[in-house]
């Protein structure tokens, strides 16, 4: 038998090595693409679950609500009106004076920068029963308030820090500026006292 192969036209490929190297690169791909659908199948039930979660907080959240609204529409009817408003007032009365003086001096002491000074402090009640302070300082330089606000933030007793207005003294350099802050008071009490 004779093999006639003219390796001018159709030169000699060896099959076995192109098989070999393509086959291991789309082998690694197959296993890749198994890998990633299976951490997506993964990841669907996961987030399967976390939709039943969300649903089960939602209904939750709505039966609280109009249990809520079932109590408000009983509080406003016109012989529980009275009781309604003096319960009102007696709570904010028992949230200001439960509201301390020292805690709140001894909170600012840890933020306030050494070069500022506290020239008045208002606690008021807001909309949602949380503790507001208002707070008037003066200090030298601008860059002493604005310490003072970094430091706030980076506190855990004071939130929603917001910089009111700043004017200069008229004194120099010096500063007089208005902070606005949500009080938390640390409602564990105080370790060591």
């Amino acid at each position: 038998m004779r093999l006639d192969i003219n390796l001018a036209t159709r030169p000699y490929e060896d099959a076995r090595e192109f098989w070999v190297r393509w086959g291991l690169g789309v082998g690694l791909l197959a296993v890749l693409t198994l890998a990633l659908l299976g951490l997506a199948v993964n990841g669907w039930r996961e987030a399967g679950r976390d939709r039943h979660e969300i649903a089960r907080i939602a209904a939750l959240i709505s039966e609280r609500d109009n249990e809520r609204a079932q109590d408000q529409a009983v509080l406003d009817q016109p012989a529980n009106r009275s009781t309604r408003d003096q319960s009102q007032f007696l709570n904010g009365l028992i949230q200001r004076k439960s509201f301390s003086w020292t805690r709140v001096f001894e909170d600012l002491e840890q933020v306030m920068p050494t070069n500022l000074h506290v020239v008045s402090l208002r606690p008021i009640l807001n909309d949602q029963g949380q503790m507001e302070l208002e707070m008037k300082v003066t200090g030298e330089t601008r860059a002493a308030a604005v310490d003072l606000i970094h430091r706030m933030e980076g506190s855990k007793h004071f939130r929603d820090v917001q910089l009111v207005y700043e004017a200069p003294t008229g004194e120099g350099s010096g500063i007089a500026a208005a902070v606005v802050s949500i009080y938390v008071p640390d409602v564990t009490g105080r370790s060591g006292k």
